[in-house]
């Protein structure tokens, strides 16, 4: 089934069309679940309660295109992983990595693509949570310090610091992995 009609279906609560939109779907979600929720257990609990969300929303979804389905999907499952965060006061709980400098260097673009996606995925999913969720929002997301500020519920100069912290953190894990498999 073609998105655009899946989305239709799904919007005239068709449950066959919601179990396939979540067969299709549900290794994406998850992906973008434990990007930011860092552990595998409590993103699957996230992308169920994403997926409600979804469903009971399909009145407010309106086709753009092909794409539009999924990008507006990940909206709503970053929006829930947020959502957690907030309540569970993530940003205040975030420890410091210990020695991590302000100032590092940055691994070149061409070693970094020998590293597979995996380990590079694996190597965000362990920054603390606060680096990690400022980290996704900035280069996932493409969102800006004064966005990522409004939606935390921190000042942007806390926002730019964890992302610098989070590149210095990732640099060190890069350069070392380098190090060990060049």
């Amino acid at each position: 089934m073609e998105e655009q009609e899946l989305a239709e279906r799904c919007g005239l609560n068709d449950n066959r069309a919601r179990k396939e939109l979540y067969e299709r779907y549900a290794g994406r979600m998850l992906s973008v679940c434990i990007r930011y929720a860092g552990e595998r257990e409590t993103a699957q609990d996230l992308m169920h309660d994403g997926f409600l969300k979804i469903f009971a929303s399909f009145d407010k979804f309106t086709w753009r295109g092909e794409g539009s389905l999924r990008a507006w999907m990940e909206r709503i499952m970053v929006n829930t992983v947020l959502q957690y965060l907030r309540k569970n006061d993530v940003m205040s709980q975030s420890t410091a990595l210990d020695n991590v400098p302000e100032v590092y260097d940055e691994p070149d673009v061409a070693s970094v693509d020998v590293i597979p996606q995996k380990v590079l995925m694996h190597f965000i999913r362990e920054l603390p949570a606060g680096y990690r969720t400022v980290f996704n929002l900035y280069v996932f997301e493409e969102k800006s310090h004064k966005e990522i500020a409004g939606l935390l519920g921190i000042n942007e100069k806390s926002s730019a610091s964890q992302l610098t912290r989070a590149k210095s953190a990732l640099a060190a894990k890069v350069h070392e992995w380098m190090k060990n498999n060049a």
